[in-house]
């Protein structure tokens, strides 16, 4: 597997290495010693699927509040989805910022999350289905969130096919903004995006 390092520490965008011929190709998606070895979480306690009907519904954006706090890998395993990760460490020099990569079902790229950062995404694809492995196990008491549209963050979403309204549940729409407690301290600097994972 191929470890993209991203403008935020310690998320990665993971691309499976193929192995091809001429029936198609073999690749790992998953390795519990290769992710050690990149001193990643390798503990695995839950999976996930999130299945989307409509291109333009957005999830998001989440996290678990410590002690309960998960590292997630992410994949899309039908369809596209824009993938979104946000540093909510106050002491990182990267706090409130977000990067952002496409993950879908033709590029089999995958979005590692540790704890510390929120996370969102907005399909692409009708149907689209992303699956989720997680650390730790479901704790709905410490499930927390920020609103996907804050000012602060100012991500950049995609445009809705056809540039209608975004499907979001009444419980995202609900979410505090970045500075609503959710947090130690409003952002201190300007928000740095990346469309695009960084190798080195």
């Amino acid at each position: 597997m191929n470890f993209l390092r991203t403008p935020l520490d310690g998320v990665y965008v993971v691309e499976p290495a193929r192995i091809e011929d001429e029936r198609g190709f073999f690749a790992r998606s998953w390795c519990k010693r290769e992710f050690a070895e990149h001193g990643l979480e390798a503990g695995l306690a839950q999976c996930s699927i999130s299945f989307n009907r409509r291109a333009g519904t957005l999830r998001g954006l989440h996290f678990q509040a410590e002690p309960f706090a998960e590292t997630k890998l992410v994949r899309c395993t039908r369809g596209a989805i824009w993938d979104v990760v946000v540093d909510l460490r106050w002491s990182s020099p990267t706090y409130g910022h977000w990067t952002a990569a496409e993950l879908s079902a033709d590029n089999r790229r995958m979005t590692y999350i540790p704890p510390g950062f929120a996370h969102g995404f907005q399909t692409l694809a009708d149907d689209s289905e992303v699956f989720y492995q997680i650390s730790e196990f479901h704790e709905p008491e410490a499930s927390r969130g920020i609103r996907w549209d804050d000012g602060l963050l100012a991500i950049d979403w995609p445009t809705p096919p056809g540039g209608g309204d975004r499907i979001i549940s009444e419980k995202d729409r609900a979410l505090p903004g970045f500075a609503e407690g959710q947090t130690p301290r409003a952002v201190l600097h300007p928000t740095r995006r990346s469309k695009e994972p960084v190798t080195g």
